[in-house]
């Protein structure tokens, strides 16, 4: 029978000793590094937003605009103050736009000046596709209106920006007019000038 030395015993506890003191200093700097974590992170003064948003609700609570907020001393004793009620948002309906544009531009001289508008043209609708396929189907015919109302135009008529959305109405007007005539309805609600050159 072997016995075992001393010098063993305290080979081995001395072992243990060390590997008990590595997993307790481990856990003791995951422990630091948490604790300096939250210190750090989690205790974070509020945002100017969040800031703003708190004086807000301060003031409409002490107007009697809005509910008391109930403290959480009487959410732990069972009270349950007022609840915030939810207000139904309205939806507005939206439509999507179309675009044309005409290709090239239009040119030709105002009333009573020798000299020439030449302007590009794009229009739009919040119709459906028909529109905008009528208008490129009566694409002729439609030129051939805007050319007239461009040519009942002054020089000075046109000036500045209100001449400019006058002379877009009365083309607007033209093209729902013709397209009246053409296929029974207008539809295009806005003219917009994609190039507007005076010379």
């Amino acid at each position: 029978m072997t016995d075992v030395s001393g010098d063993d015993k305290k080979g081995k506890k001395g072992l243990i000793i060390k590997i008990a003191g590595f997993v307790l200093g481990g856990l003791l700097l995951v422990a630091l590094g948490l604790g300096a974590g939250y210190f750090l992170f989690g205790n974070q003064p509020p945002t100017p937003s969040e800031q703003i948003e708190s004086i807000i609700e301060r003031k409409l609570q002490e107007s009697g605009q809005a509910p008391p907020v109930s403290t959480a001393e009487g959410e732990a004793e069972g009270e349950t103050g007022p609840q915030r009620q939810v207000k139904p948002t309205p939806t507005a309906e939206t439509f999507v736009t179309s675009y044309y544009e005409f290709p090239g531009t239009f040119t030709t001289n105002l009333m009573n000046s020798r000299k020439f508008l030449q302007v590009g043209i794009g229009v739009s609708t919040q119709y459906d596709q028909t529109v905008i396929t009528n208008v490129d189907t009566h694409q002729l015919s439609l030129r051939s209106e805007i050319l007239g109302v461009i040519s009942e135009f002054t020089e000075e008529a046109i000036q500045g920006k209100a001449g400019r959305d006058a002379i877009a109405a009365a083309m607007r007007a033209a093209v729902n007019a013709k397209l009246e005539h053409l296929e029974g309805f207008g539809g295009v609600e806005d003219l917009y000038f994609t190039s507007f050159i005076l010379q």
